[in-house]
């Protein structure tokens, strides 16, 4: 078997300042867990990396997947770590980054290369290239670098879904730059089946999941719920919205805070626990996702393992990963949105039951089948 090295730079970050992951970080911290027998971390800033120690790694690994430490802790452990390096390090190997930090330096892809090392990075989305109204001012610039240095550089890259790669290609197309042997490999779910808990709301009510940032569409989603509350007054259903408040979101907080029957109607939980999230989505009457443009759509993916509907935007993308089962709507069609909720919020919905029974054919992705394609391009690499 290959020598495995793990970037865990993002990850020791965000746990040493108390962060909840988010989606990049639990596919990091899936490959934690599944290479973490024969793994080696990386910690890297600005292109310059440096690999720890296999006892450092060891303790690094258990720093981040166990409880959460203090950040002096963690830099006694690194420090540690360092030392001895010259003497402990495999010459060979491949690298897997699952998140994008750090891959638009040259340096970081040479420096593995000069080690006998290859470079595997995961593309999660183009959307700051693709979409960067919905994302903060200049990230495009940085991203279109991190995307053309890995095009440039990687010697193998990970893609979330077909569509991440074909927008890959077109961008590659764009620039003419060469596409380097990659793979598709769908990205499993945090959660594999409902908990016993009770709901937490008596009162019908709909869950909307992720960071709230202009792509995600809440603003949209508060004035469907201000119809809903015109129509239905008290009887109007609720509308749940798990995540924090993000970036150039100003117009929806002043909705939040300042449309009287917004207010009345909607809940803002801005820091869930993972299983208060899950109580909350598995008693829903469906999760809404009206998103503008997803990379993967992992939300998704979590309700219907949890046997929960979904109503959706109309993207290629979530047709990929759950077919016809979601009941899907344009992003920008209120009326349509408010017809639907009206439908799903009723208790014995007949469109809602057909999309239960839809679900139960869903196909589940596997972290399991997630890594047999990962394990198999990877051999395949260092053949």
């Amino acid at each position: 078997m290959s020598n495995i090295f793990l970037d865990i730079s993002r990850l020791l970050a965000r746990v040493s300042n108390a962060l909840h992951p988010t989606g990049v970080d639990r596919v990091g911290l899936a490959y934690m867990e599944h290479y973490r027998p024969r793994a080696r971390a990386v910690l890297s800033e600005f292109g310059f990396s440096t690999i720890l120690s296999e006892k450092a790694s060891r303790q690094a690994f258990d720093l981040v997947l166990g409880s959460q430490p203090s950040r002096h802790a963690i830099r006694a452990r690194v420090v540690r770590g360092i030392v001895g390096l010259r003497r402990d390090v495999p010459k060979r190997g491949v690298l897997l980054h699952t998140s994008h930090t750090g891959m638009q330096y040259p340096r970081y892809f040479r420096a593995m290369r000069r080690r006998g090392i290859r470079s595997v990075f995961m593309i999660h989305d183009l959307i700051p290239i693709t979409h960067a109204e919905y994302c903060r001012p200049g990230i495009k610039e940085v991203h279109r670098e991190r995307i053309h240095t890995a095009l440039s550089h990687a010697d193998g890259l990970v893609l979330n879904s077909q569509d991440t790669l074909d927008e890959l290609q077109a961008e590659a197309d764009r620039a003419n730059l060469p596409m380097p042997p990659n793979v598709i490999a769908r990205l499993a779910p945090g959660i594999s089946s409902r908990i016993d808990a009770p709901s937490p709301l008596e009162h019908p009510y709909f869950v909307m999941l992720g960071t709230i940032e202009p792509r995600k569409n809440h603003w949209f989603m508060l004035h469907v719920w201000r119809k809903l509350v015109e129509q239905l007054g008290a009887l109007a259903p609720k509308l749940v919205i798990i995540g924090r408040r993000g970036w150039e979101c100003e117009n929806v907080i002043d909705m939040l805070e300042r449309c009287e029957s917004v207010r009345c109607a909607v809940i803002e939980l801005p820091d869930c626990t993972d299983e208060q999230m899950l109580t909350w989505l598995q008693h829903a009457c469906a999760l809404v996702f009206p998103s503008f443009v997803e990379g993967y759509g992992m939300p998704l993916v979590e309700a219907l393992v949890l046997g929960v509907p979904v109503l959706a935007s109309d993207l290629d993308v979530f047709h990929e990963i759950a077919g016809e089962i979601p009941d899907y709507l344009d992003p920008l069609d209120g009326p349509a949105w408010v017809a639907k909720i009206r439908a799903y919020a009723q208790p014995f919905s007949a469109e809602r039951a057909a999309q239960l029974a839809r679900i139960e054919h869903f196909n589940i992705p596997t972290w399991r089948e997630h890594f047999e394609h990962i394990d198999r391009f990877v051999e395949m690499l260092v053949q």
